[in-house]
């Protein structure tokens, strides 16, 4: 397993990543029309994700929208390859970050950041590249690969421009320790929580929907300002993040309107431009007992 792991990455993705964006994007269209048309990637769960989120769109809508997110999904596996090796202007020249000032005005204020986001348009790059347009402390979170090869290697491509790993298994650990910093932490808020118990449950994209609670958690224990990451695709390679005020008080607000806030403006993203979401995630695995 470790010789393999080691060919794939060293003989494979490597000189995969070293390659031009315009030959990728080339590898990119040959894999979209194998992955949409002859040996179909999740085409049901895809299907049946986009029909049951716009229940008011016609099948031939909702193919065009499938058909759009396959290319898009595509684009987005050679651009997560293409961070192995990506530079630091190359990156920030693809990933506009509108507004910065609005971390710098609360670090002025010695405020730390929860910023939320989810897996829309390129998610992978705004999390590498965290640590690059403010000045806080950067802190992420990701889920550990069981192999371990793998697991070393995606640690030291997601820190190498700065952000500090943490694995799911130590966020409390980490707020704490660093609870004395000004930070800023990154949550994938629209993944299938862990621990269905534990998650707050409303309407999100037409279905009952069970959302993690955790960034509005650690908001309220520790007084974190909460900003969502607003990212959107541009065109073919280059992408944009805005960031919105999701509360600066979050201990006054109600139980749960801090993640139905963040919740909401991700759906309103998602309305807007279907095609840049992660249907081919199982978001709706669970129900409500």
């Amino acid at each position: 397993m470790i010789v393999f792991s080691y060919f794939l990455y060293y003989f494979i993705l490597i000189p995969l990543s070293l390659l031009p964006f315009p030959v990728l994007y080339l590898f990119s269209d040959i894999a979209f029309y194998l992955l949409y048309y002859v040996f179909p990637y999740r085409k049901k769960v895809v299907l049946n994700n986009i029909r049951n989120s716009f229940p008011e769109k016609s099948e031939a809508e909702v193919e065009a929208i499938a058909k759009k997110f396959y290319a898009h999904f595509c684009d987005l596996a050679v651009e997560s390859i293409k961070v192995f090796t990506i530079s630091k202007a190359s990156l920030m020249s693809r990933l506009t970050v509108v507004g910065p000032d609005l971390m710098k005005k609360y670090y002025d204020e010695k405020r730390s950041l929860i910023l939320v986001t989810g897996h829309y348009a390129n998610w992978e790059w705004a999390a590498v590249s965290i640590g690059l347009y403010g000045p806080h402390k950067p802190l992420g979170i990701y889920q550990r690969i069981s192999n371990k090869f793998f697991d070393q290697k995606m640690q030291k491509t997601r820190n190498r421009f700065g952000t500090i790993l943490m694995s799911t298994k130590e966020v409390s650990e980490f707020f704490e320790r660093y609870k004395n910093e000004l930070t800023m932490t990154g949550f994938i808020a629209d993944q299938s929580p862990g621990k269905v118990q534990n998650a707050h449950w409303m309407q999100f994209l037409n279905q009952d929907t069970p959302v993690s609670y955790g960034s509005e958690k650690y908001a309220k224990q520790y007084n974190m300002v909460v900003l969502y990451g607003k990212i959107t695709k541009v065109k073919r390679g280059h992408y944009k993040v805005e960031y919105e005020l999701v509360t600066d008080a979050p201990n006054s607000l109600a139980p749960n309107e801090i993640t139905e806030r963040h919740t909401r403006i991700n759906e309103k993203l998602i309305k807007a431009a279907p095609e840049y979401w992660l249907w081919t995630h199982r978001r709706w695995k669970h129900k409500r007992s």
